[in-house]
Order: C-alpha cells, then sequence, then structure tokens
C-alpha cells in the first residue's frame, strides 16, 4: 500500500501535507463519558476526584483546554459528535430527538476507507439509518435494577477479531445519575471542596460524594479499555480520543450553557504523531472531530459539507487556534419537566461567555427544579439564608442577556451584561451570534416551538451489528 499522503485544508489555503511513518491507516477509539463536568476530572484541576487513568493519558498526549459540546444535552451533543454538524442544521436539537432523513454520520464516512466501524455501550441517536455503527452491545442508562454494567469484553473481543483498520466509540453511562457505582467512602463529604457556582450545604456534599466515585468509576473503565488496546498491539497505531461529554445534573451544568454546562474535556493520545504532555487553548467543539477522523483516515474533505474542521494540523503540527468562537444551543421544549419554551443560545471567546435567554420572562424548568436536584441539593439551597435562596433562583430566574468574564470569573458568578465597560463586547458577541444562527436556519423562539416535531418516536431499542436497508448512503470520494 502507497504511503498515504494526506492534504490538509482549512478555509481557502493549504497546510503542508506530511507523510505517515508507516503505510497504515490508523486506527480510531473514542471514549465517551455521560454527564460529566469538564473540571472534574483531576488533570483539568479538580482537587478531590481521583482518576489516574485519565491523568495519565493526558501526560502521553495533547489536553484540550478550550473544547466544548454542541448542546448540554446527551442526544444533540452525540449526534453532533458522529455527522459532524451542528444541531439546528442536521435537525437533532432537542433530547431524544433525529436528524433529517439520509443525514451520515461516521460509519458512512469511514467505510468507505476501508474501516470497521463500532459502538459499544449507551446509544442515544435517531433514526437508526443515519447511524449505523456495528453495534456491540451495551444499554441506554445504568441503574441499580441493571445490576451489571457495561461488558468491556466487547472491546477486547473487537481488537482480537478486526484484520482490517477500524473505528471504535466506547460510551459509558457514567458519571449520569442514578449515582450508585463506585466506592464512595473514597470521599468524605466533609472533606470535599465545593466548587464556587454551588452552594455549600450537606446535601450539596453528599452528591458530590456520590458524583465522584461514579467518575472514579469510569476512570477504571477507561484504564481497562487502554490496557485491553495495549495487549492487542494496535496501541500506537491508535488515535485514542476521550470525551467528557456535557455538565453533570448538578444546578447550573448539564441542561445549561453556563461553563459546566457547555465545557467539555478532550484528551488525544496518538503515539509517534502527538507529542507527549501538551496542552492547547485553540477553540474546538465536539463537531470538529468527524473530519479530524476522516482525513487522518485518508478521505478527501472537499465537498464534504460539515460544520466541523479538522483538527489535524493542531495535532501534527502544533497549530495554536482554530476557532475564534464555540457555540451552542439548548432546547428545553421536549426535556423531561421541560419549560414549554425556554430557548437558550450562547457564543463563548476565548475570554468572555454571552448567553442569550430567548424567553427570559419565563422560567426555566427541568427534573432538577420539580425533583430538587440530585440528593435534593437545590432544594437545599432554598432553606439557608437568603444567598442561597438567591443562588437556587438564579437558575430558573434569569434575564434576558447574561455575560460573563471568565478570566476573572470562572464560575460566571458576576453577570456584566449592560454594562457600559464591556458594551462592545456585548454588540459585537450578540452579533456574531445572530450571523451563526442565520447561518444554521435557526429561528430561535420558533425552532424551539417545533421541537416536538424533531423527536425520536422510534424508542432507543438498538439490535445488535449493523441495521438492515433503508439506511443513509456511505459517501463516495472522488480520485
Amino acid at each position: 500500500m502507497k504511503t498515504l499522503l494526506l492534504i490538509v485544508v482549512v478555509g481557502s489555503w493549504f497546510i503542508s501535507a506530511q507523510l505517515w511513518a508507516d503505510s497504515r491507516q490508523p486506527n480510531f477509539l473514542i471514549f465517551i463519558s455521560d454527564d460529566l463536568t469538564y473540571r472534574d476530572i483531576g488533570v483539568y484541576g479538580n482537587p478531590d476526584v481521583k482518576t489516574p487513568n485519565l491523568d495519565n493519558f493526558a501526560r502521553q498526549g495533547l489536553k484540550f483546554n478550550l473544547a466544548f459540546s454542541s448542546s448540554s444535552m446527551c442526544a444533540p451533543t452525540r449526534m453532533s459528535l458522529y455527522t459532524g454538524l451542528q444541531p439546528v442544521r442536521s435537525g437533532a436539537h432537542p433530547n431524544h430527538g433525529q436528524v433529517y432523513e439520509g443525514t451520515r454520520s461516521l460509519p458512512n464516512y469511514l467505510r468507505p476507507l476501508g474501516y470497521r466501524v463500532g459502538l459499544m455501550g449507551k446509544r442515544h441517536e435517531a433514526p437508526h439509518a443515519s447511524f449505523s455503527f456495528e453495534y456491540l452491545g451495551g444499554k441506554h442508562g445504568d441503574t441499580q435494577r441493571n445490576k451489571a454494567d457495561l461488558n468491556l469484553n466487547l472491546a477486547e473481543r473487537f481488537f482480537k477479531q478486526t484484520e482490517q483498520p477500524w473505528a471504535l466509540v466506547v460510551a459509558t453511562n457514567q458519571p449520569h445519575t442514578p449515582w450508585f457505582r463506585g466506592d464512595k467512602s473514597t470521599y468524605s463529604p466533609k472533606h470535599l471542596t465545593v466548587p464556587d457556582d454551588l452552594v455549600d450545604t450537606p446535601e450539596t456534599r453528599r452528591a458530590l460524594s456520590a458524583y465522584y466515585a461514579e467518575i472514579t468509576y469510569m476512570d477504571q473503565q477507561f484504564g481497562t479499555i487502554m490496557k485491553m488496546l495495549e495487549k492487542s498491539g494496535e496501541a500506537d497505531n491508535t488515535l485514542v480520543i476521550y470525551l467528557s461529554e456535557q455538565g453533570s445534573n448538578f444546578p447550573f451544568a448539564k441542561w445549561t450553557l453556563y461553563e459546566s454546562g457547555h465545557r467539555a474535556a478532550a484528551l488525544m493520545r496518538w503515539p509517534n504523531k502527538i507529542k507527549p504532555a501538551r496542552e492547547t487553548d485553540a477553540i474546538v467543539q465536539y463537531s470538529d472531530i468527524l473530519p479530524t477522523l476522516i482525513e487522518a483516515a485518508g478521505g478527501e474533505l472537499k465537498n464534504i459539507p460539515l460544520d466541523g474542521k479538522s483538527l489535524l494540523d493542531i495535532l501534527l503540527h502544533n497549530k495554536q487556534t482554530h476557532r475564534k468562537f464555540a457555540y451552542a444551543i439548548q432546547t428545553t421544549k421536549g426535556i423531561y419537566s421541560g419549560s414549554d419554551s425556554y430557548p437558550i443560545r450562547s457564543i463563548r471567546s476565548d475570554r468572555y461567555r454571552l448567553i442569550w435567554n430567548l424567553n427570559h420572562n419565563h422560567a426555566f424548568s427541568n427534573t432538577v427544579v420539580t425533583q430538587g436536584g440530585p440528593s435534593g441539593t437545590l432544594s437545599s439551597w432554598r432553606k439557608h439564608g437568603d444567598t442561597e435562596l438567591a443562588r437556587a433562583n438564579a437558575y430558573s430566574q434569569r434575564p434576558e442577556f447574561e455575560l460573563y468574564d471568565l478570566a476573572q470569573d470562572p464560575y460566571e458568578l458576576n453577570n456584566l451584561a449592560g454594562n457600559k465597560k464591556v458594551a462592545k463586547v456585548q454588540r459585537t458577541l450578540f452579533n456574531e451570534l445572530k450571523a451563526w444562527m442565520e447561518q444554521q436556519g435557526d429561528l430561535g423562539i420558533a425552532t424551539e416551538a417545533d421541537a416536538l416535531n424533531r423527536k425520536n418516536l422510534a424508542g432507543r431499542h438498538y439490535l445488535k451489528g449493523i441495521p438492515k436497508g433503508g439506511l443513509a448512503l456511505d459517501w463516495v470520494y472522488s480520485h
């Protein structure tokens, strides 16, 4: 096989090509967590949580400091990851939604390049025809009734049985609620450091203990998968990507577009390609992963209609910039206990975040509000004084605009919207946000109103193997 020559095209200018050290196409392994706030990993600065496998993995490759999901809910985030499209453009902006008919995803782009493309664990994408992974098994969600968790041996079998280039997604259910996996005794509630965006109550501390135990459990899963990969003999030819998904189920995280909801952890290792112990402040989004894999596999990106942009120049050439802004959408209509109409949009620069609550006169609602938060966290805040009550109320009653200087206010506690000193910043970000919405076909409140029409009505039952009949067409590469 001839050595692959990859030509990286970014925008309208060309970057010099790089010859691979050998002729084999790389394998791809994506390990994705479920509802994990980016800062709740040791290497991302959490002083309490124990993630030795992820911390060690970060030292072997590249740590992204400014990675972002496309939404703060599971389904839109994952479908953006797999399709390279932002949620409104793909049609999958509600949770439990689906992409437009004929939309292609990861298998449609890698199979024509000779890849076996598998997925094990959580599935939250639809319709099946657009996400024709070879499903190895697993389940959506992990409860105490399930008893057995994800069978990691499925990955080892996949590694052993595959002779062609491969791509595998390992989608764990942790640390999504309910939090019951792992050893909570490792995390004494009274000794934990409560993040500044949460209120320090006994209920908050107990919830953090259970949540952190699940993170450590997930880290052990990751470590097991890495050992299996090493044993297979394919580790040196595999680009491994770890992603945290969106934030946890605490207030001001998942379901919101604050940092704890929208910002994500992303770590990558590729021996002899990515230099170890590197960090980058380049702004990237999950939609950038798909074009990266296509290009690394030898596929031509020209003419593929994607929102994502390949990250290869960051991985291979230490390029320090990628995007000027990261964008996000939150569709509240249709989520469990959700408001009838509470659309949220956000734009994030390297320093500032602007949030636009389009129906700010209404109250924001979700299961955190109606059920009091995990372990009663939000309910407990309402009982501990005026300051704590104000913080609890701020979760459901929000102004139209929120602007935060993240260099000075990383936990977003001081809203600068309307402040004359940053009026130019607010105006610039708002204009950029509206331009992006127009490019995406996002009509704001009208798009929110259409959410139920984009729901997946077929359920989340996935048969093992590759779906049959009516599949989205594989991409045809021109040579």
